[in-house]
């Protein structure tokens, strides 16, 4: 006979979904028992960390990954991480155990009593199968609904005496079917649009392309660069997408926009026409006055994603596929003859110099010592906008942050990064603040052996905080400095090869001795100076 718990593995089998993420608890041991010998887990010690590791190894692959979590408690731990997977748009199949149906109606511990609910708003769908027969369908339902584009998180709550119902032969036939069936997402962009906006596009006399991380995500990045060539014009990043979207390091790039209304119409003023692909119009935060547009500008916004087309606050939205938009309006243009914008100033250079050191000073002197092929995982809090200007890989999926902006991304998102792209050296730029929040996810990559090299800007406070309360004028604001972390002592007590480097060149020797460590991973605690405030 075929158990539940068997037809769900061959399922999950069948979409490749061999690699799991979690952190079990009692509730999720009966369908983790006998685990197959060709998946493998990757256990975390708090919810949170799985979850991010998914959520980068997914970006990364380009396939969904699995997420198994336990019931209502687990969830709720898991709900900041989930929160940055959502806005990432990474798919994520995430289960979670429930207690035994026939104890559910007597709130018996860790009852999940609206599983479908926890996770919301932060998936894109969730279900309970309303019968244990039920359960491979609802995961196949789950698995195309994440692949699904705009691509996201679901989540199926899976109650624990559902893994030993024996299914009869003709519900194991049903779910072979069911098993082989594929969903294929195609779509043309329409060639009379394409020649509409490549002829606005060749009339302006100074157009600006804005791109976003779905340009990495949905496979436009080739033709979205040869479209910028061909127009000859300003690139920028959107702000807070996630995924730089263009080549850091192009004569084109300018940089990542700063995420302000006022700041953006400022950046924007000299741009008659801008074009935005693969990215939201636009992610603001702080709240800094302006109109969202300089005058005179005209906006055009190409996304797949019909809420993002939707809450723009300006600019002609139009729903498609982003890899096959620029590729049809690369067809359509003209090779431009307008002269090229002028370069974003250069890297700074770097002086010999002995901690604690200036954030511009350590990541420049970072960004000059990793391998040109560098998978870049950054959660540096006020040190974010340096790094844009300091490190500038150029290629696809070098740079990855959390468009949601939730703390404790950084750490877990390397190791799954390092999973994800074995043969890459990724390192992590986190602050000493930053990376506490996801520490554990250390003893993991350690117990793993993903090496991963993480480089900490250590200036003992929340910078980014204090820069905020300039902003908002909100002085005195209590719990902003962090006195007493020792990140060498705590990282080594996970097994870790940790160092403290006191000057360029020995952060330098360190960096890139610890790339080149392909066995465990390796962390870089450097003193820098405090935020000027």
């Amino acid at each position: 006979m075929t158990s539940v718990r068997d037809a769900a593995r061959d399922l999950l089998r069948s979409h490749g979904l061999t690699t799991w993420f979690g952190n079990p608890g009692s509730s999720e041991l009966s369908l983790l028992q006998d685990f197959p010998a060709d998946f493998r887990y990757l256990l975390g010690l708090q919810e949170m960390v799985p979850v991010g590791m998914a959520d980068a190894f997914a970006q990364i692959t380009g396939r969904p990954a699995l997420v198994n979590l336990h019931t209502a408690p687990g969830m709720g731990n898991a709900q900041g991480a989930l929160y940055n997977a959502f806005v990432n748009k990474t798919p994520l199949i995430v289960t979670a155990g429930n207690q035994r149906r026939s104890m559910q109606n007597q709130y018996c511990l860790l009852t999940n009593v609206d599983a479908t609910v926890v996770p919301k708003p932060f998936v894109k769908w969730s279900a309970e199968p309303a019968a244990a027969s039920e359960v491979p369908a609802v995961l196949a339902h789950a698995i195309h609904l994440a692949r699904t584009p705009p691509t996201g998180p679901v989540f199926v709550s899976l109650p624990m005496d559902d893994m030993d119902v024996e299914l009869d032969a003709t519900q194991v036939a049903d779910i072979r079917v069911l098993r082989d069936r594929t969903v294929t997402h195609a779509g043309a962009f329409p060639d009379r649009l394409a020649a509409d906006i490549a002829a606005r596009l060749d009339g302006a006399a100074s157009p600006a392309l804005i791109v976003g991380g779905d340009v990495d995500r949905y496979g436009a990045w080739d033709a979205v660069v040869a479209l910028a060539e061909r127009m000859n014009c300003a690139v920028w990043t959107a702000p807070l997408t996630g995924l730089s979207g263009f080549p850091e390091d192009h004569a084109l790039y300018q940089g990542m926009l700063p995420p302000g209304a006022g700041w953006i119409s400022r950046a924007l003023a000299d741009h008659d026409l801008v074009l935005v692909l693969g990215a939201p119009v636009f992610r603001y935060y702080p709240m800094v006055p302006g109109p969202y547009l300089p005058e005179g500008t005209r906006l055009i916004h190409i996304t797949n994603d019909p809420d993002e087309a939707a809450r723009a606050p300006v600019g002609d939205a139009i729903i498609a596929d982003p890899r096959a938009a620029a590729e049809a309006l690369l067809a359509r243009m003209s090779t431009s003859s307008r002269p090229a914008p002028a370069a974003r100033a250069p890297v700074p250079a770097v002086e010999p110099a002995a901690a604690p050191l200036t954030p511009e000073t350590l990541w420049a002197t970072v960004g000059g010592n990793a391998p040109a092929d560098t998978l870049w995982v950054t959660e540096a809090g006020s040190s974010e906008n340096t790094i844009f200007n300091c490190i500038r890989p150029g290629g696809r999926f070098s740079h990855l942050t959390a468009a949601g902006g939730g703390l404790g991304f950084g750490l877990p998102a390397a190791a799954g990064a390092q999973l994800a792209a074995p043969d890459r050296p990724v390192v992590a730029l986190m602050g000493d603040g930053s990376m506490h929040y996801a520490i554990t996810a250390l003893w993991t990559a350690v117990r793993h052996r993903i090496p991963l090299t993480v480089v900490v800007a250590s200036n003992a406070e929340y910078g980014i905080l204090k820069q905020f309360g300039v902003l908002e004028h909100t002085p005195g604001v209590p719990g902003l400095d962090l006195p007493g972390l020792d990140v060498v002592a705590t990282a080594t007590s996970y097994g870790v090869d940790a160092h403290t480097a006191h000057d360029t060149d020995e952060l330098a020797s360190l960096l890139r001795s610890g790339t080149a460590d392909r066995e465990r991973p390796t962390l870089i605690n450097v003193r820098t100076t405090k935020v000027g405030i």
